[in-house]
């Protein structure tokens, strides 16, 4: 067993634990989150870089070697996936020491936490389709009392919504389960992939393409399967709300990517064809949404779903260039968008409301947070040298090497909408004064973690070289997953 690989799942269980045994002390459990993120963050680096140096790392439960056991794997895209988690686990935890009221501490914040990066960690090792279900049913139980803690009647409105078309997305995912192993007898991914190829029923697999398609896209909020994101996360505690907003639906984009490039490698054109049209109307519905908003965590809220767009693609390109700018955009979009639901919490604290139109003020009287909301924010919309920019910019290329002209303008039209939306919360929470004439409060401890992911956004924006790097070798394994197959099939104890 490779401790590095189940050391990500198995410190967050340790963790949620400890927190559960430390019940009657929120402070203990204060602290036990932040070590136990901090832990998770380690572990995940030190898998990242032997994954980096020495090739897929493989694991396989009590013996049992693939395809009969349960698979953990990681390439570069789930090492550097885990790590991401980490940091958002780790920036999160530290938030929520500012942030989090004691009622919902009380009831099981800091476990559930925890228990959510367990699931969020486990999807992105597992190496087997119905494993992979698992683990997100271990972030719907977890997500859905993350979202509902504290019983407001918005949150209850919200996690019935929340709750309700992602036990659609699993009934989806089950279904489409059942009909590959009826087809292939297998549900470990490489394996499948090297049985899918030996077949010729193209018809069929176009429909389970189709199908997890969809229970996946549920998850990612893509276009027209977004509904219940905007619906719902507005009405959670800031902790919560940037948690989800920098991975729930990154796991669904995760698991598109895994699919439709390991198991449906060929013979789903129809599929890729549809995803284009897909990422178009995802983009373009997400940032007119955004620009209609007046409350700040409802257009960050719509700006979660215009930039799942950007990831899928590179997904129905699958070019070496797009895919290599899908993995780019993931990591940079993970750390600004959680990064700008932690400023909307100080934003909040500050002046006393989410809704632009009762803020103002801040510019004057907390410059800092003003340049830590520019940060993420411009790099949001795209403005060099930023990472959204780079990102944006291997897109862009990618989708006229491939002669994508629609795509391309669409993708264009949708920065200058999500900038316009982003100057709207500058000058309506930041410029002006605020409305009642009162001086912002301050906001502490808030804003380290705020300003710990600028910096990383700042990392990536002028150190793209190496990130670019790392995009470009994670999607040559993406896309040549012969490597992959073979680390999996192969690895014996």
């Amino acid at each position: 067993m490779n401790l590095l690989l189940v050391a990500p799942i198995l410190l967050p269980l340790l963790t949620a634990a400890l927190c559960l045994l430390a019940w009657k002390s929120v402070r203990v459990q204060r602290w036990l989150g932040v070590a136990g993120s901090a832990a998770l963050l380690a572990s995940a680096l030190a898998l990242f870089a032997e994954v980096h140096v020495r090739g897929i790392a493989v694991s396989h439960a009590g013996e049992w070697a693939a395809p009969f056991g349960i698979t953990l794997a990681a390439d570069l895209l789930g090492a550097l996936m885990v790590v991401l988690g980490g940091i958002v686990g780790l920036m999160v935890s530290v938030y929520s020491l500012g942030s989090i009221d004691e009622g919902r501490e009380r009831f099981g914040f800091h476990p559930l936490v925890q228990i959510l990066l367990m699931g969020v960690c486990g999807a992105f090792l597992t190496g087997d389709l119905f494993n992979l279900y698992v683990w997100f049913e271990v972030l719907l139980m977890a997500s859905f009392v993350l979202t509902a803690l504290g019983g407001e009647r918005a949150q209850m409105e919200g996690a019935i919504k929340y709750v309700t078309l992602n036990l659609v997305s699993s009934a989806i995912f089950l279904a489409a389960l059942g009909l590959l192993y009826g087809l292939t007898h297998s549900l470990n991914m490489a394996d499948v992939s090297l049985r899918l190829a030996r077949l010729n029923y193209p018809a069929l697999e176009n429909l389970l393409a189709v199908l997890f398609f969809i229970a996946f896209g549920i998850k990612a909020a893509v276009f027209p399967l977004f509904f219940w994101l905007p619906a719902s996360y507005h009405t959670m505690p800031v902790s919560v709300s940037a948690l989800f907003a920098g991975l729930l639906t990154k796991v669904g984009v995760y698991a598109l990517i895994r699919v439709f490039t390991l198991v449906f490698r060929d013979d789903v054109e129809f599929v890729k064809e549809l995803m284009l049209v897909v990422a178009c109307l995802t983009m373009a519905v997400g940032v007119l949404g955004a620009v209609a908003q007046m409350e700040m965590r409802r257009i960050l809220s719509f700006h979660i779903v215009s930039q799942i767009g950007y990831m899928i693609i590179g997904l129905a390109l699958m070019t070496p260039l797009a895919l290599a700018g899908t993995v780019f955009y993931l990591a940079h979009h993970i750390i600004v968008k959680t990064n700008l639901f932690l400023v909307s919490g100080a934003v909040a604290r500050a002046t006393g409301s989410f809704e632009l139109k009762k803020s103002g003020g801040l510019y004057a009287a907390q410059p800092g947070l003003a340049l830590l909301f520019l940060v993420p924010a411009l790099s949001l919309a795209g403005i060099p040298p930023l990472s959204g920019f780079w990102g944006k910019y291997i897109l862009v290329k990618a989708g006229l090497e491939s002669g994508q002209v629609v795509l391309v303008v669409v993708a264009l039209a949708v920065s200058v909408f999500t900038m316009i939306s982003m100057m709207k919360i500058w000058s309506e929470a930041f410029w002006k004064p605020h409305p009642l004439g009162l001086t912002p409060a301050p906001v502490g401890l808030l804003n380290g973690p705020i300003a710990a992911m600028a910096a990383m956004t700042l990392l990536i924006g002028f150190g793209v070289e190496p990130v670019m790097q790392l995009a470009e070798r994670s999607a040559q394994q993406l896309l040549d997953p012969q490597s992959y197959i073979t680390a999996v099939l192969e690895a014996r104890r």
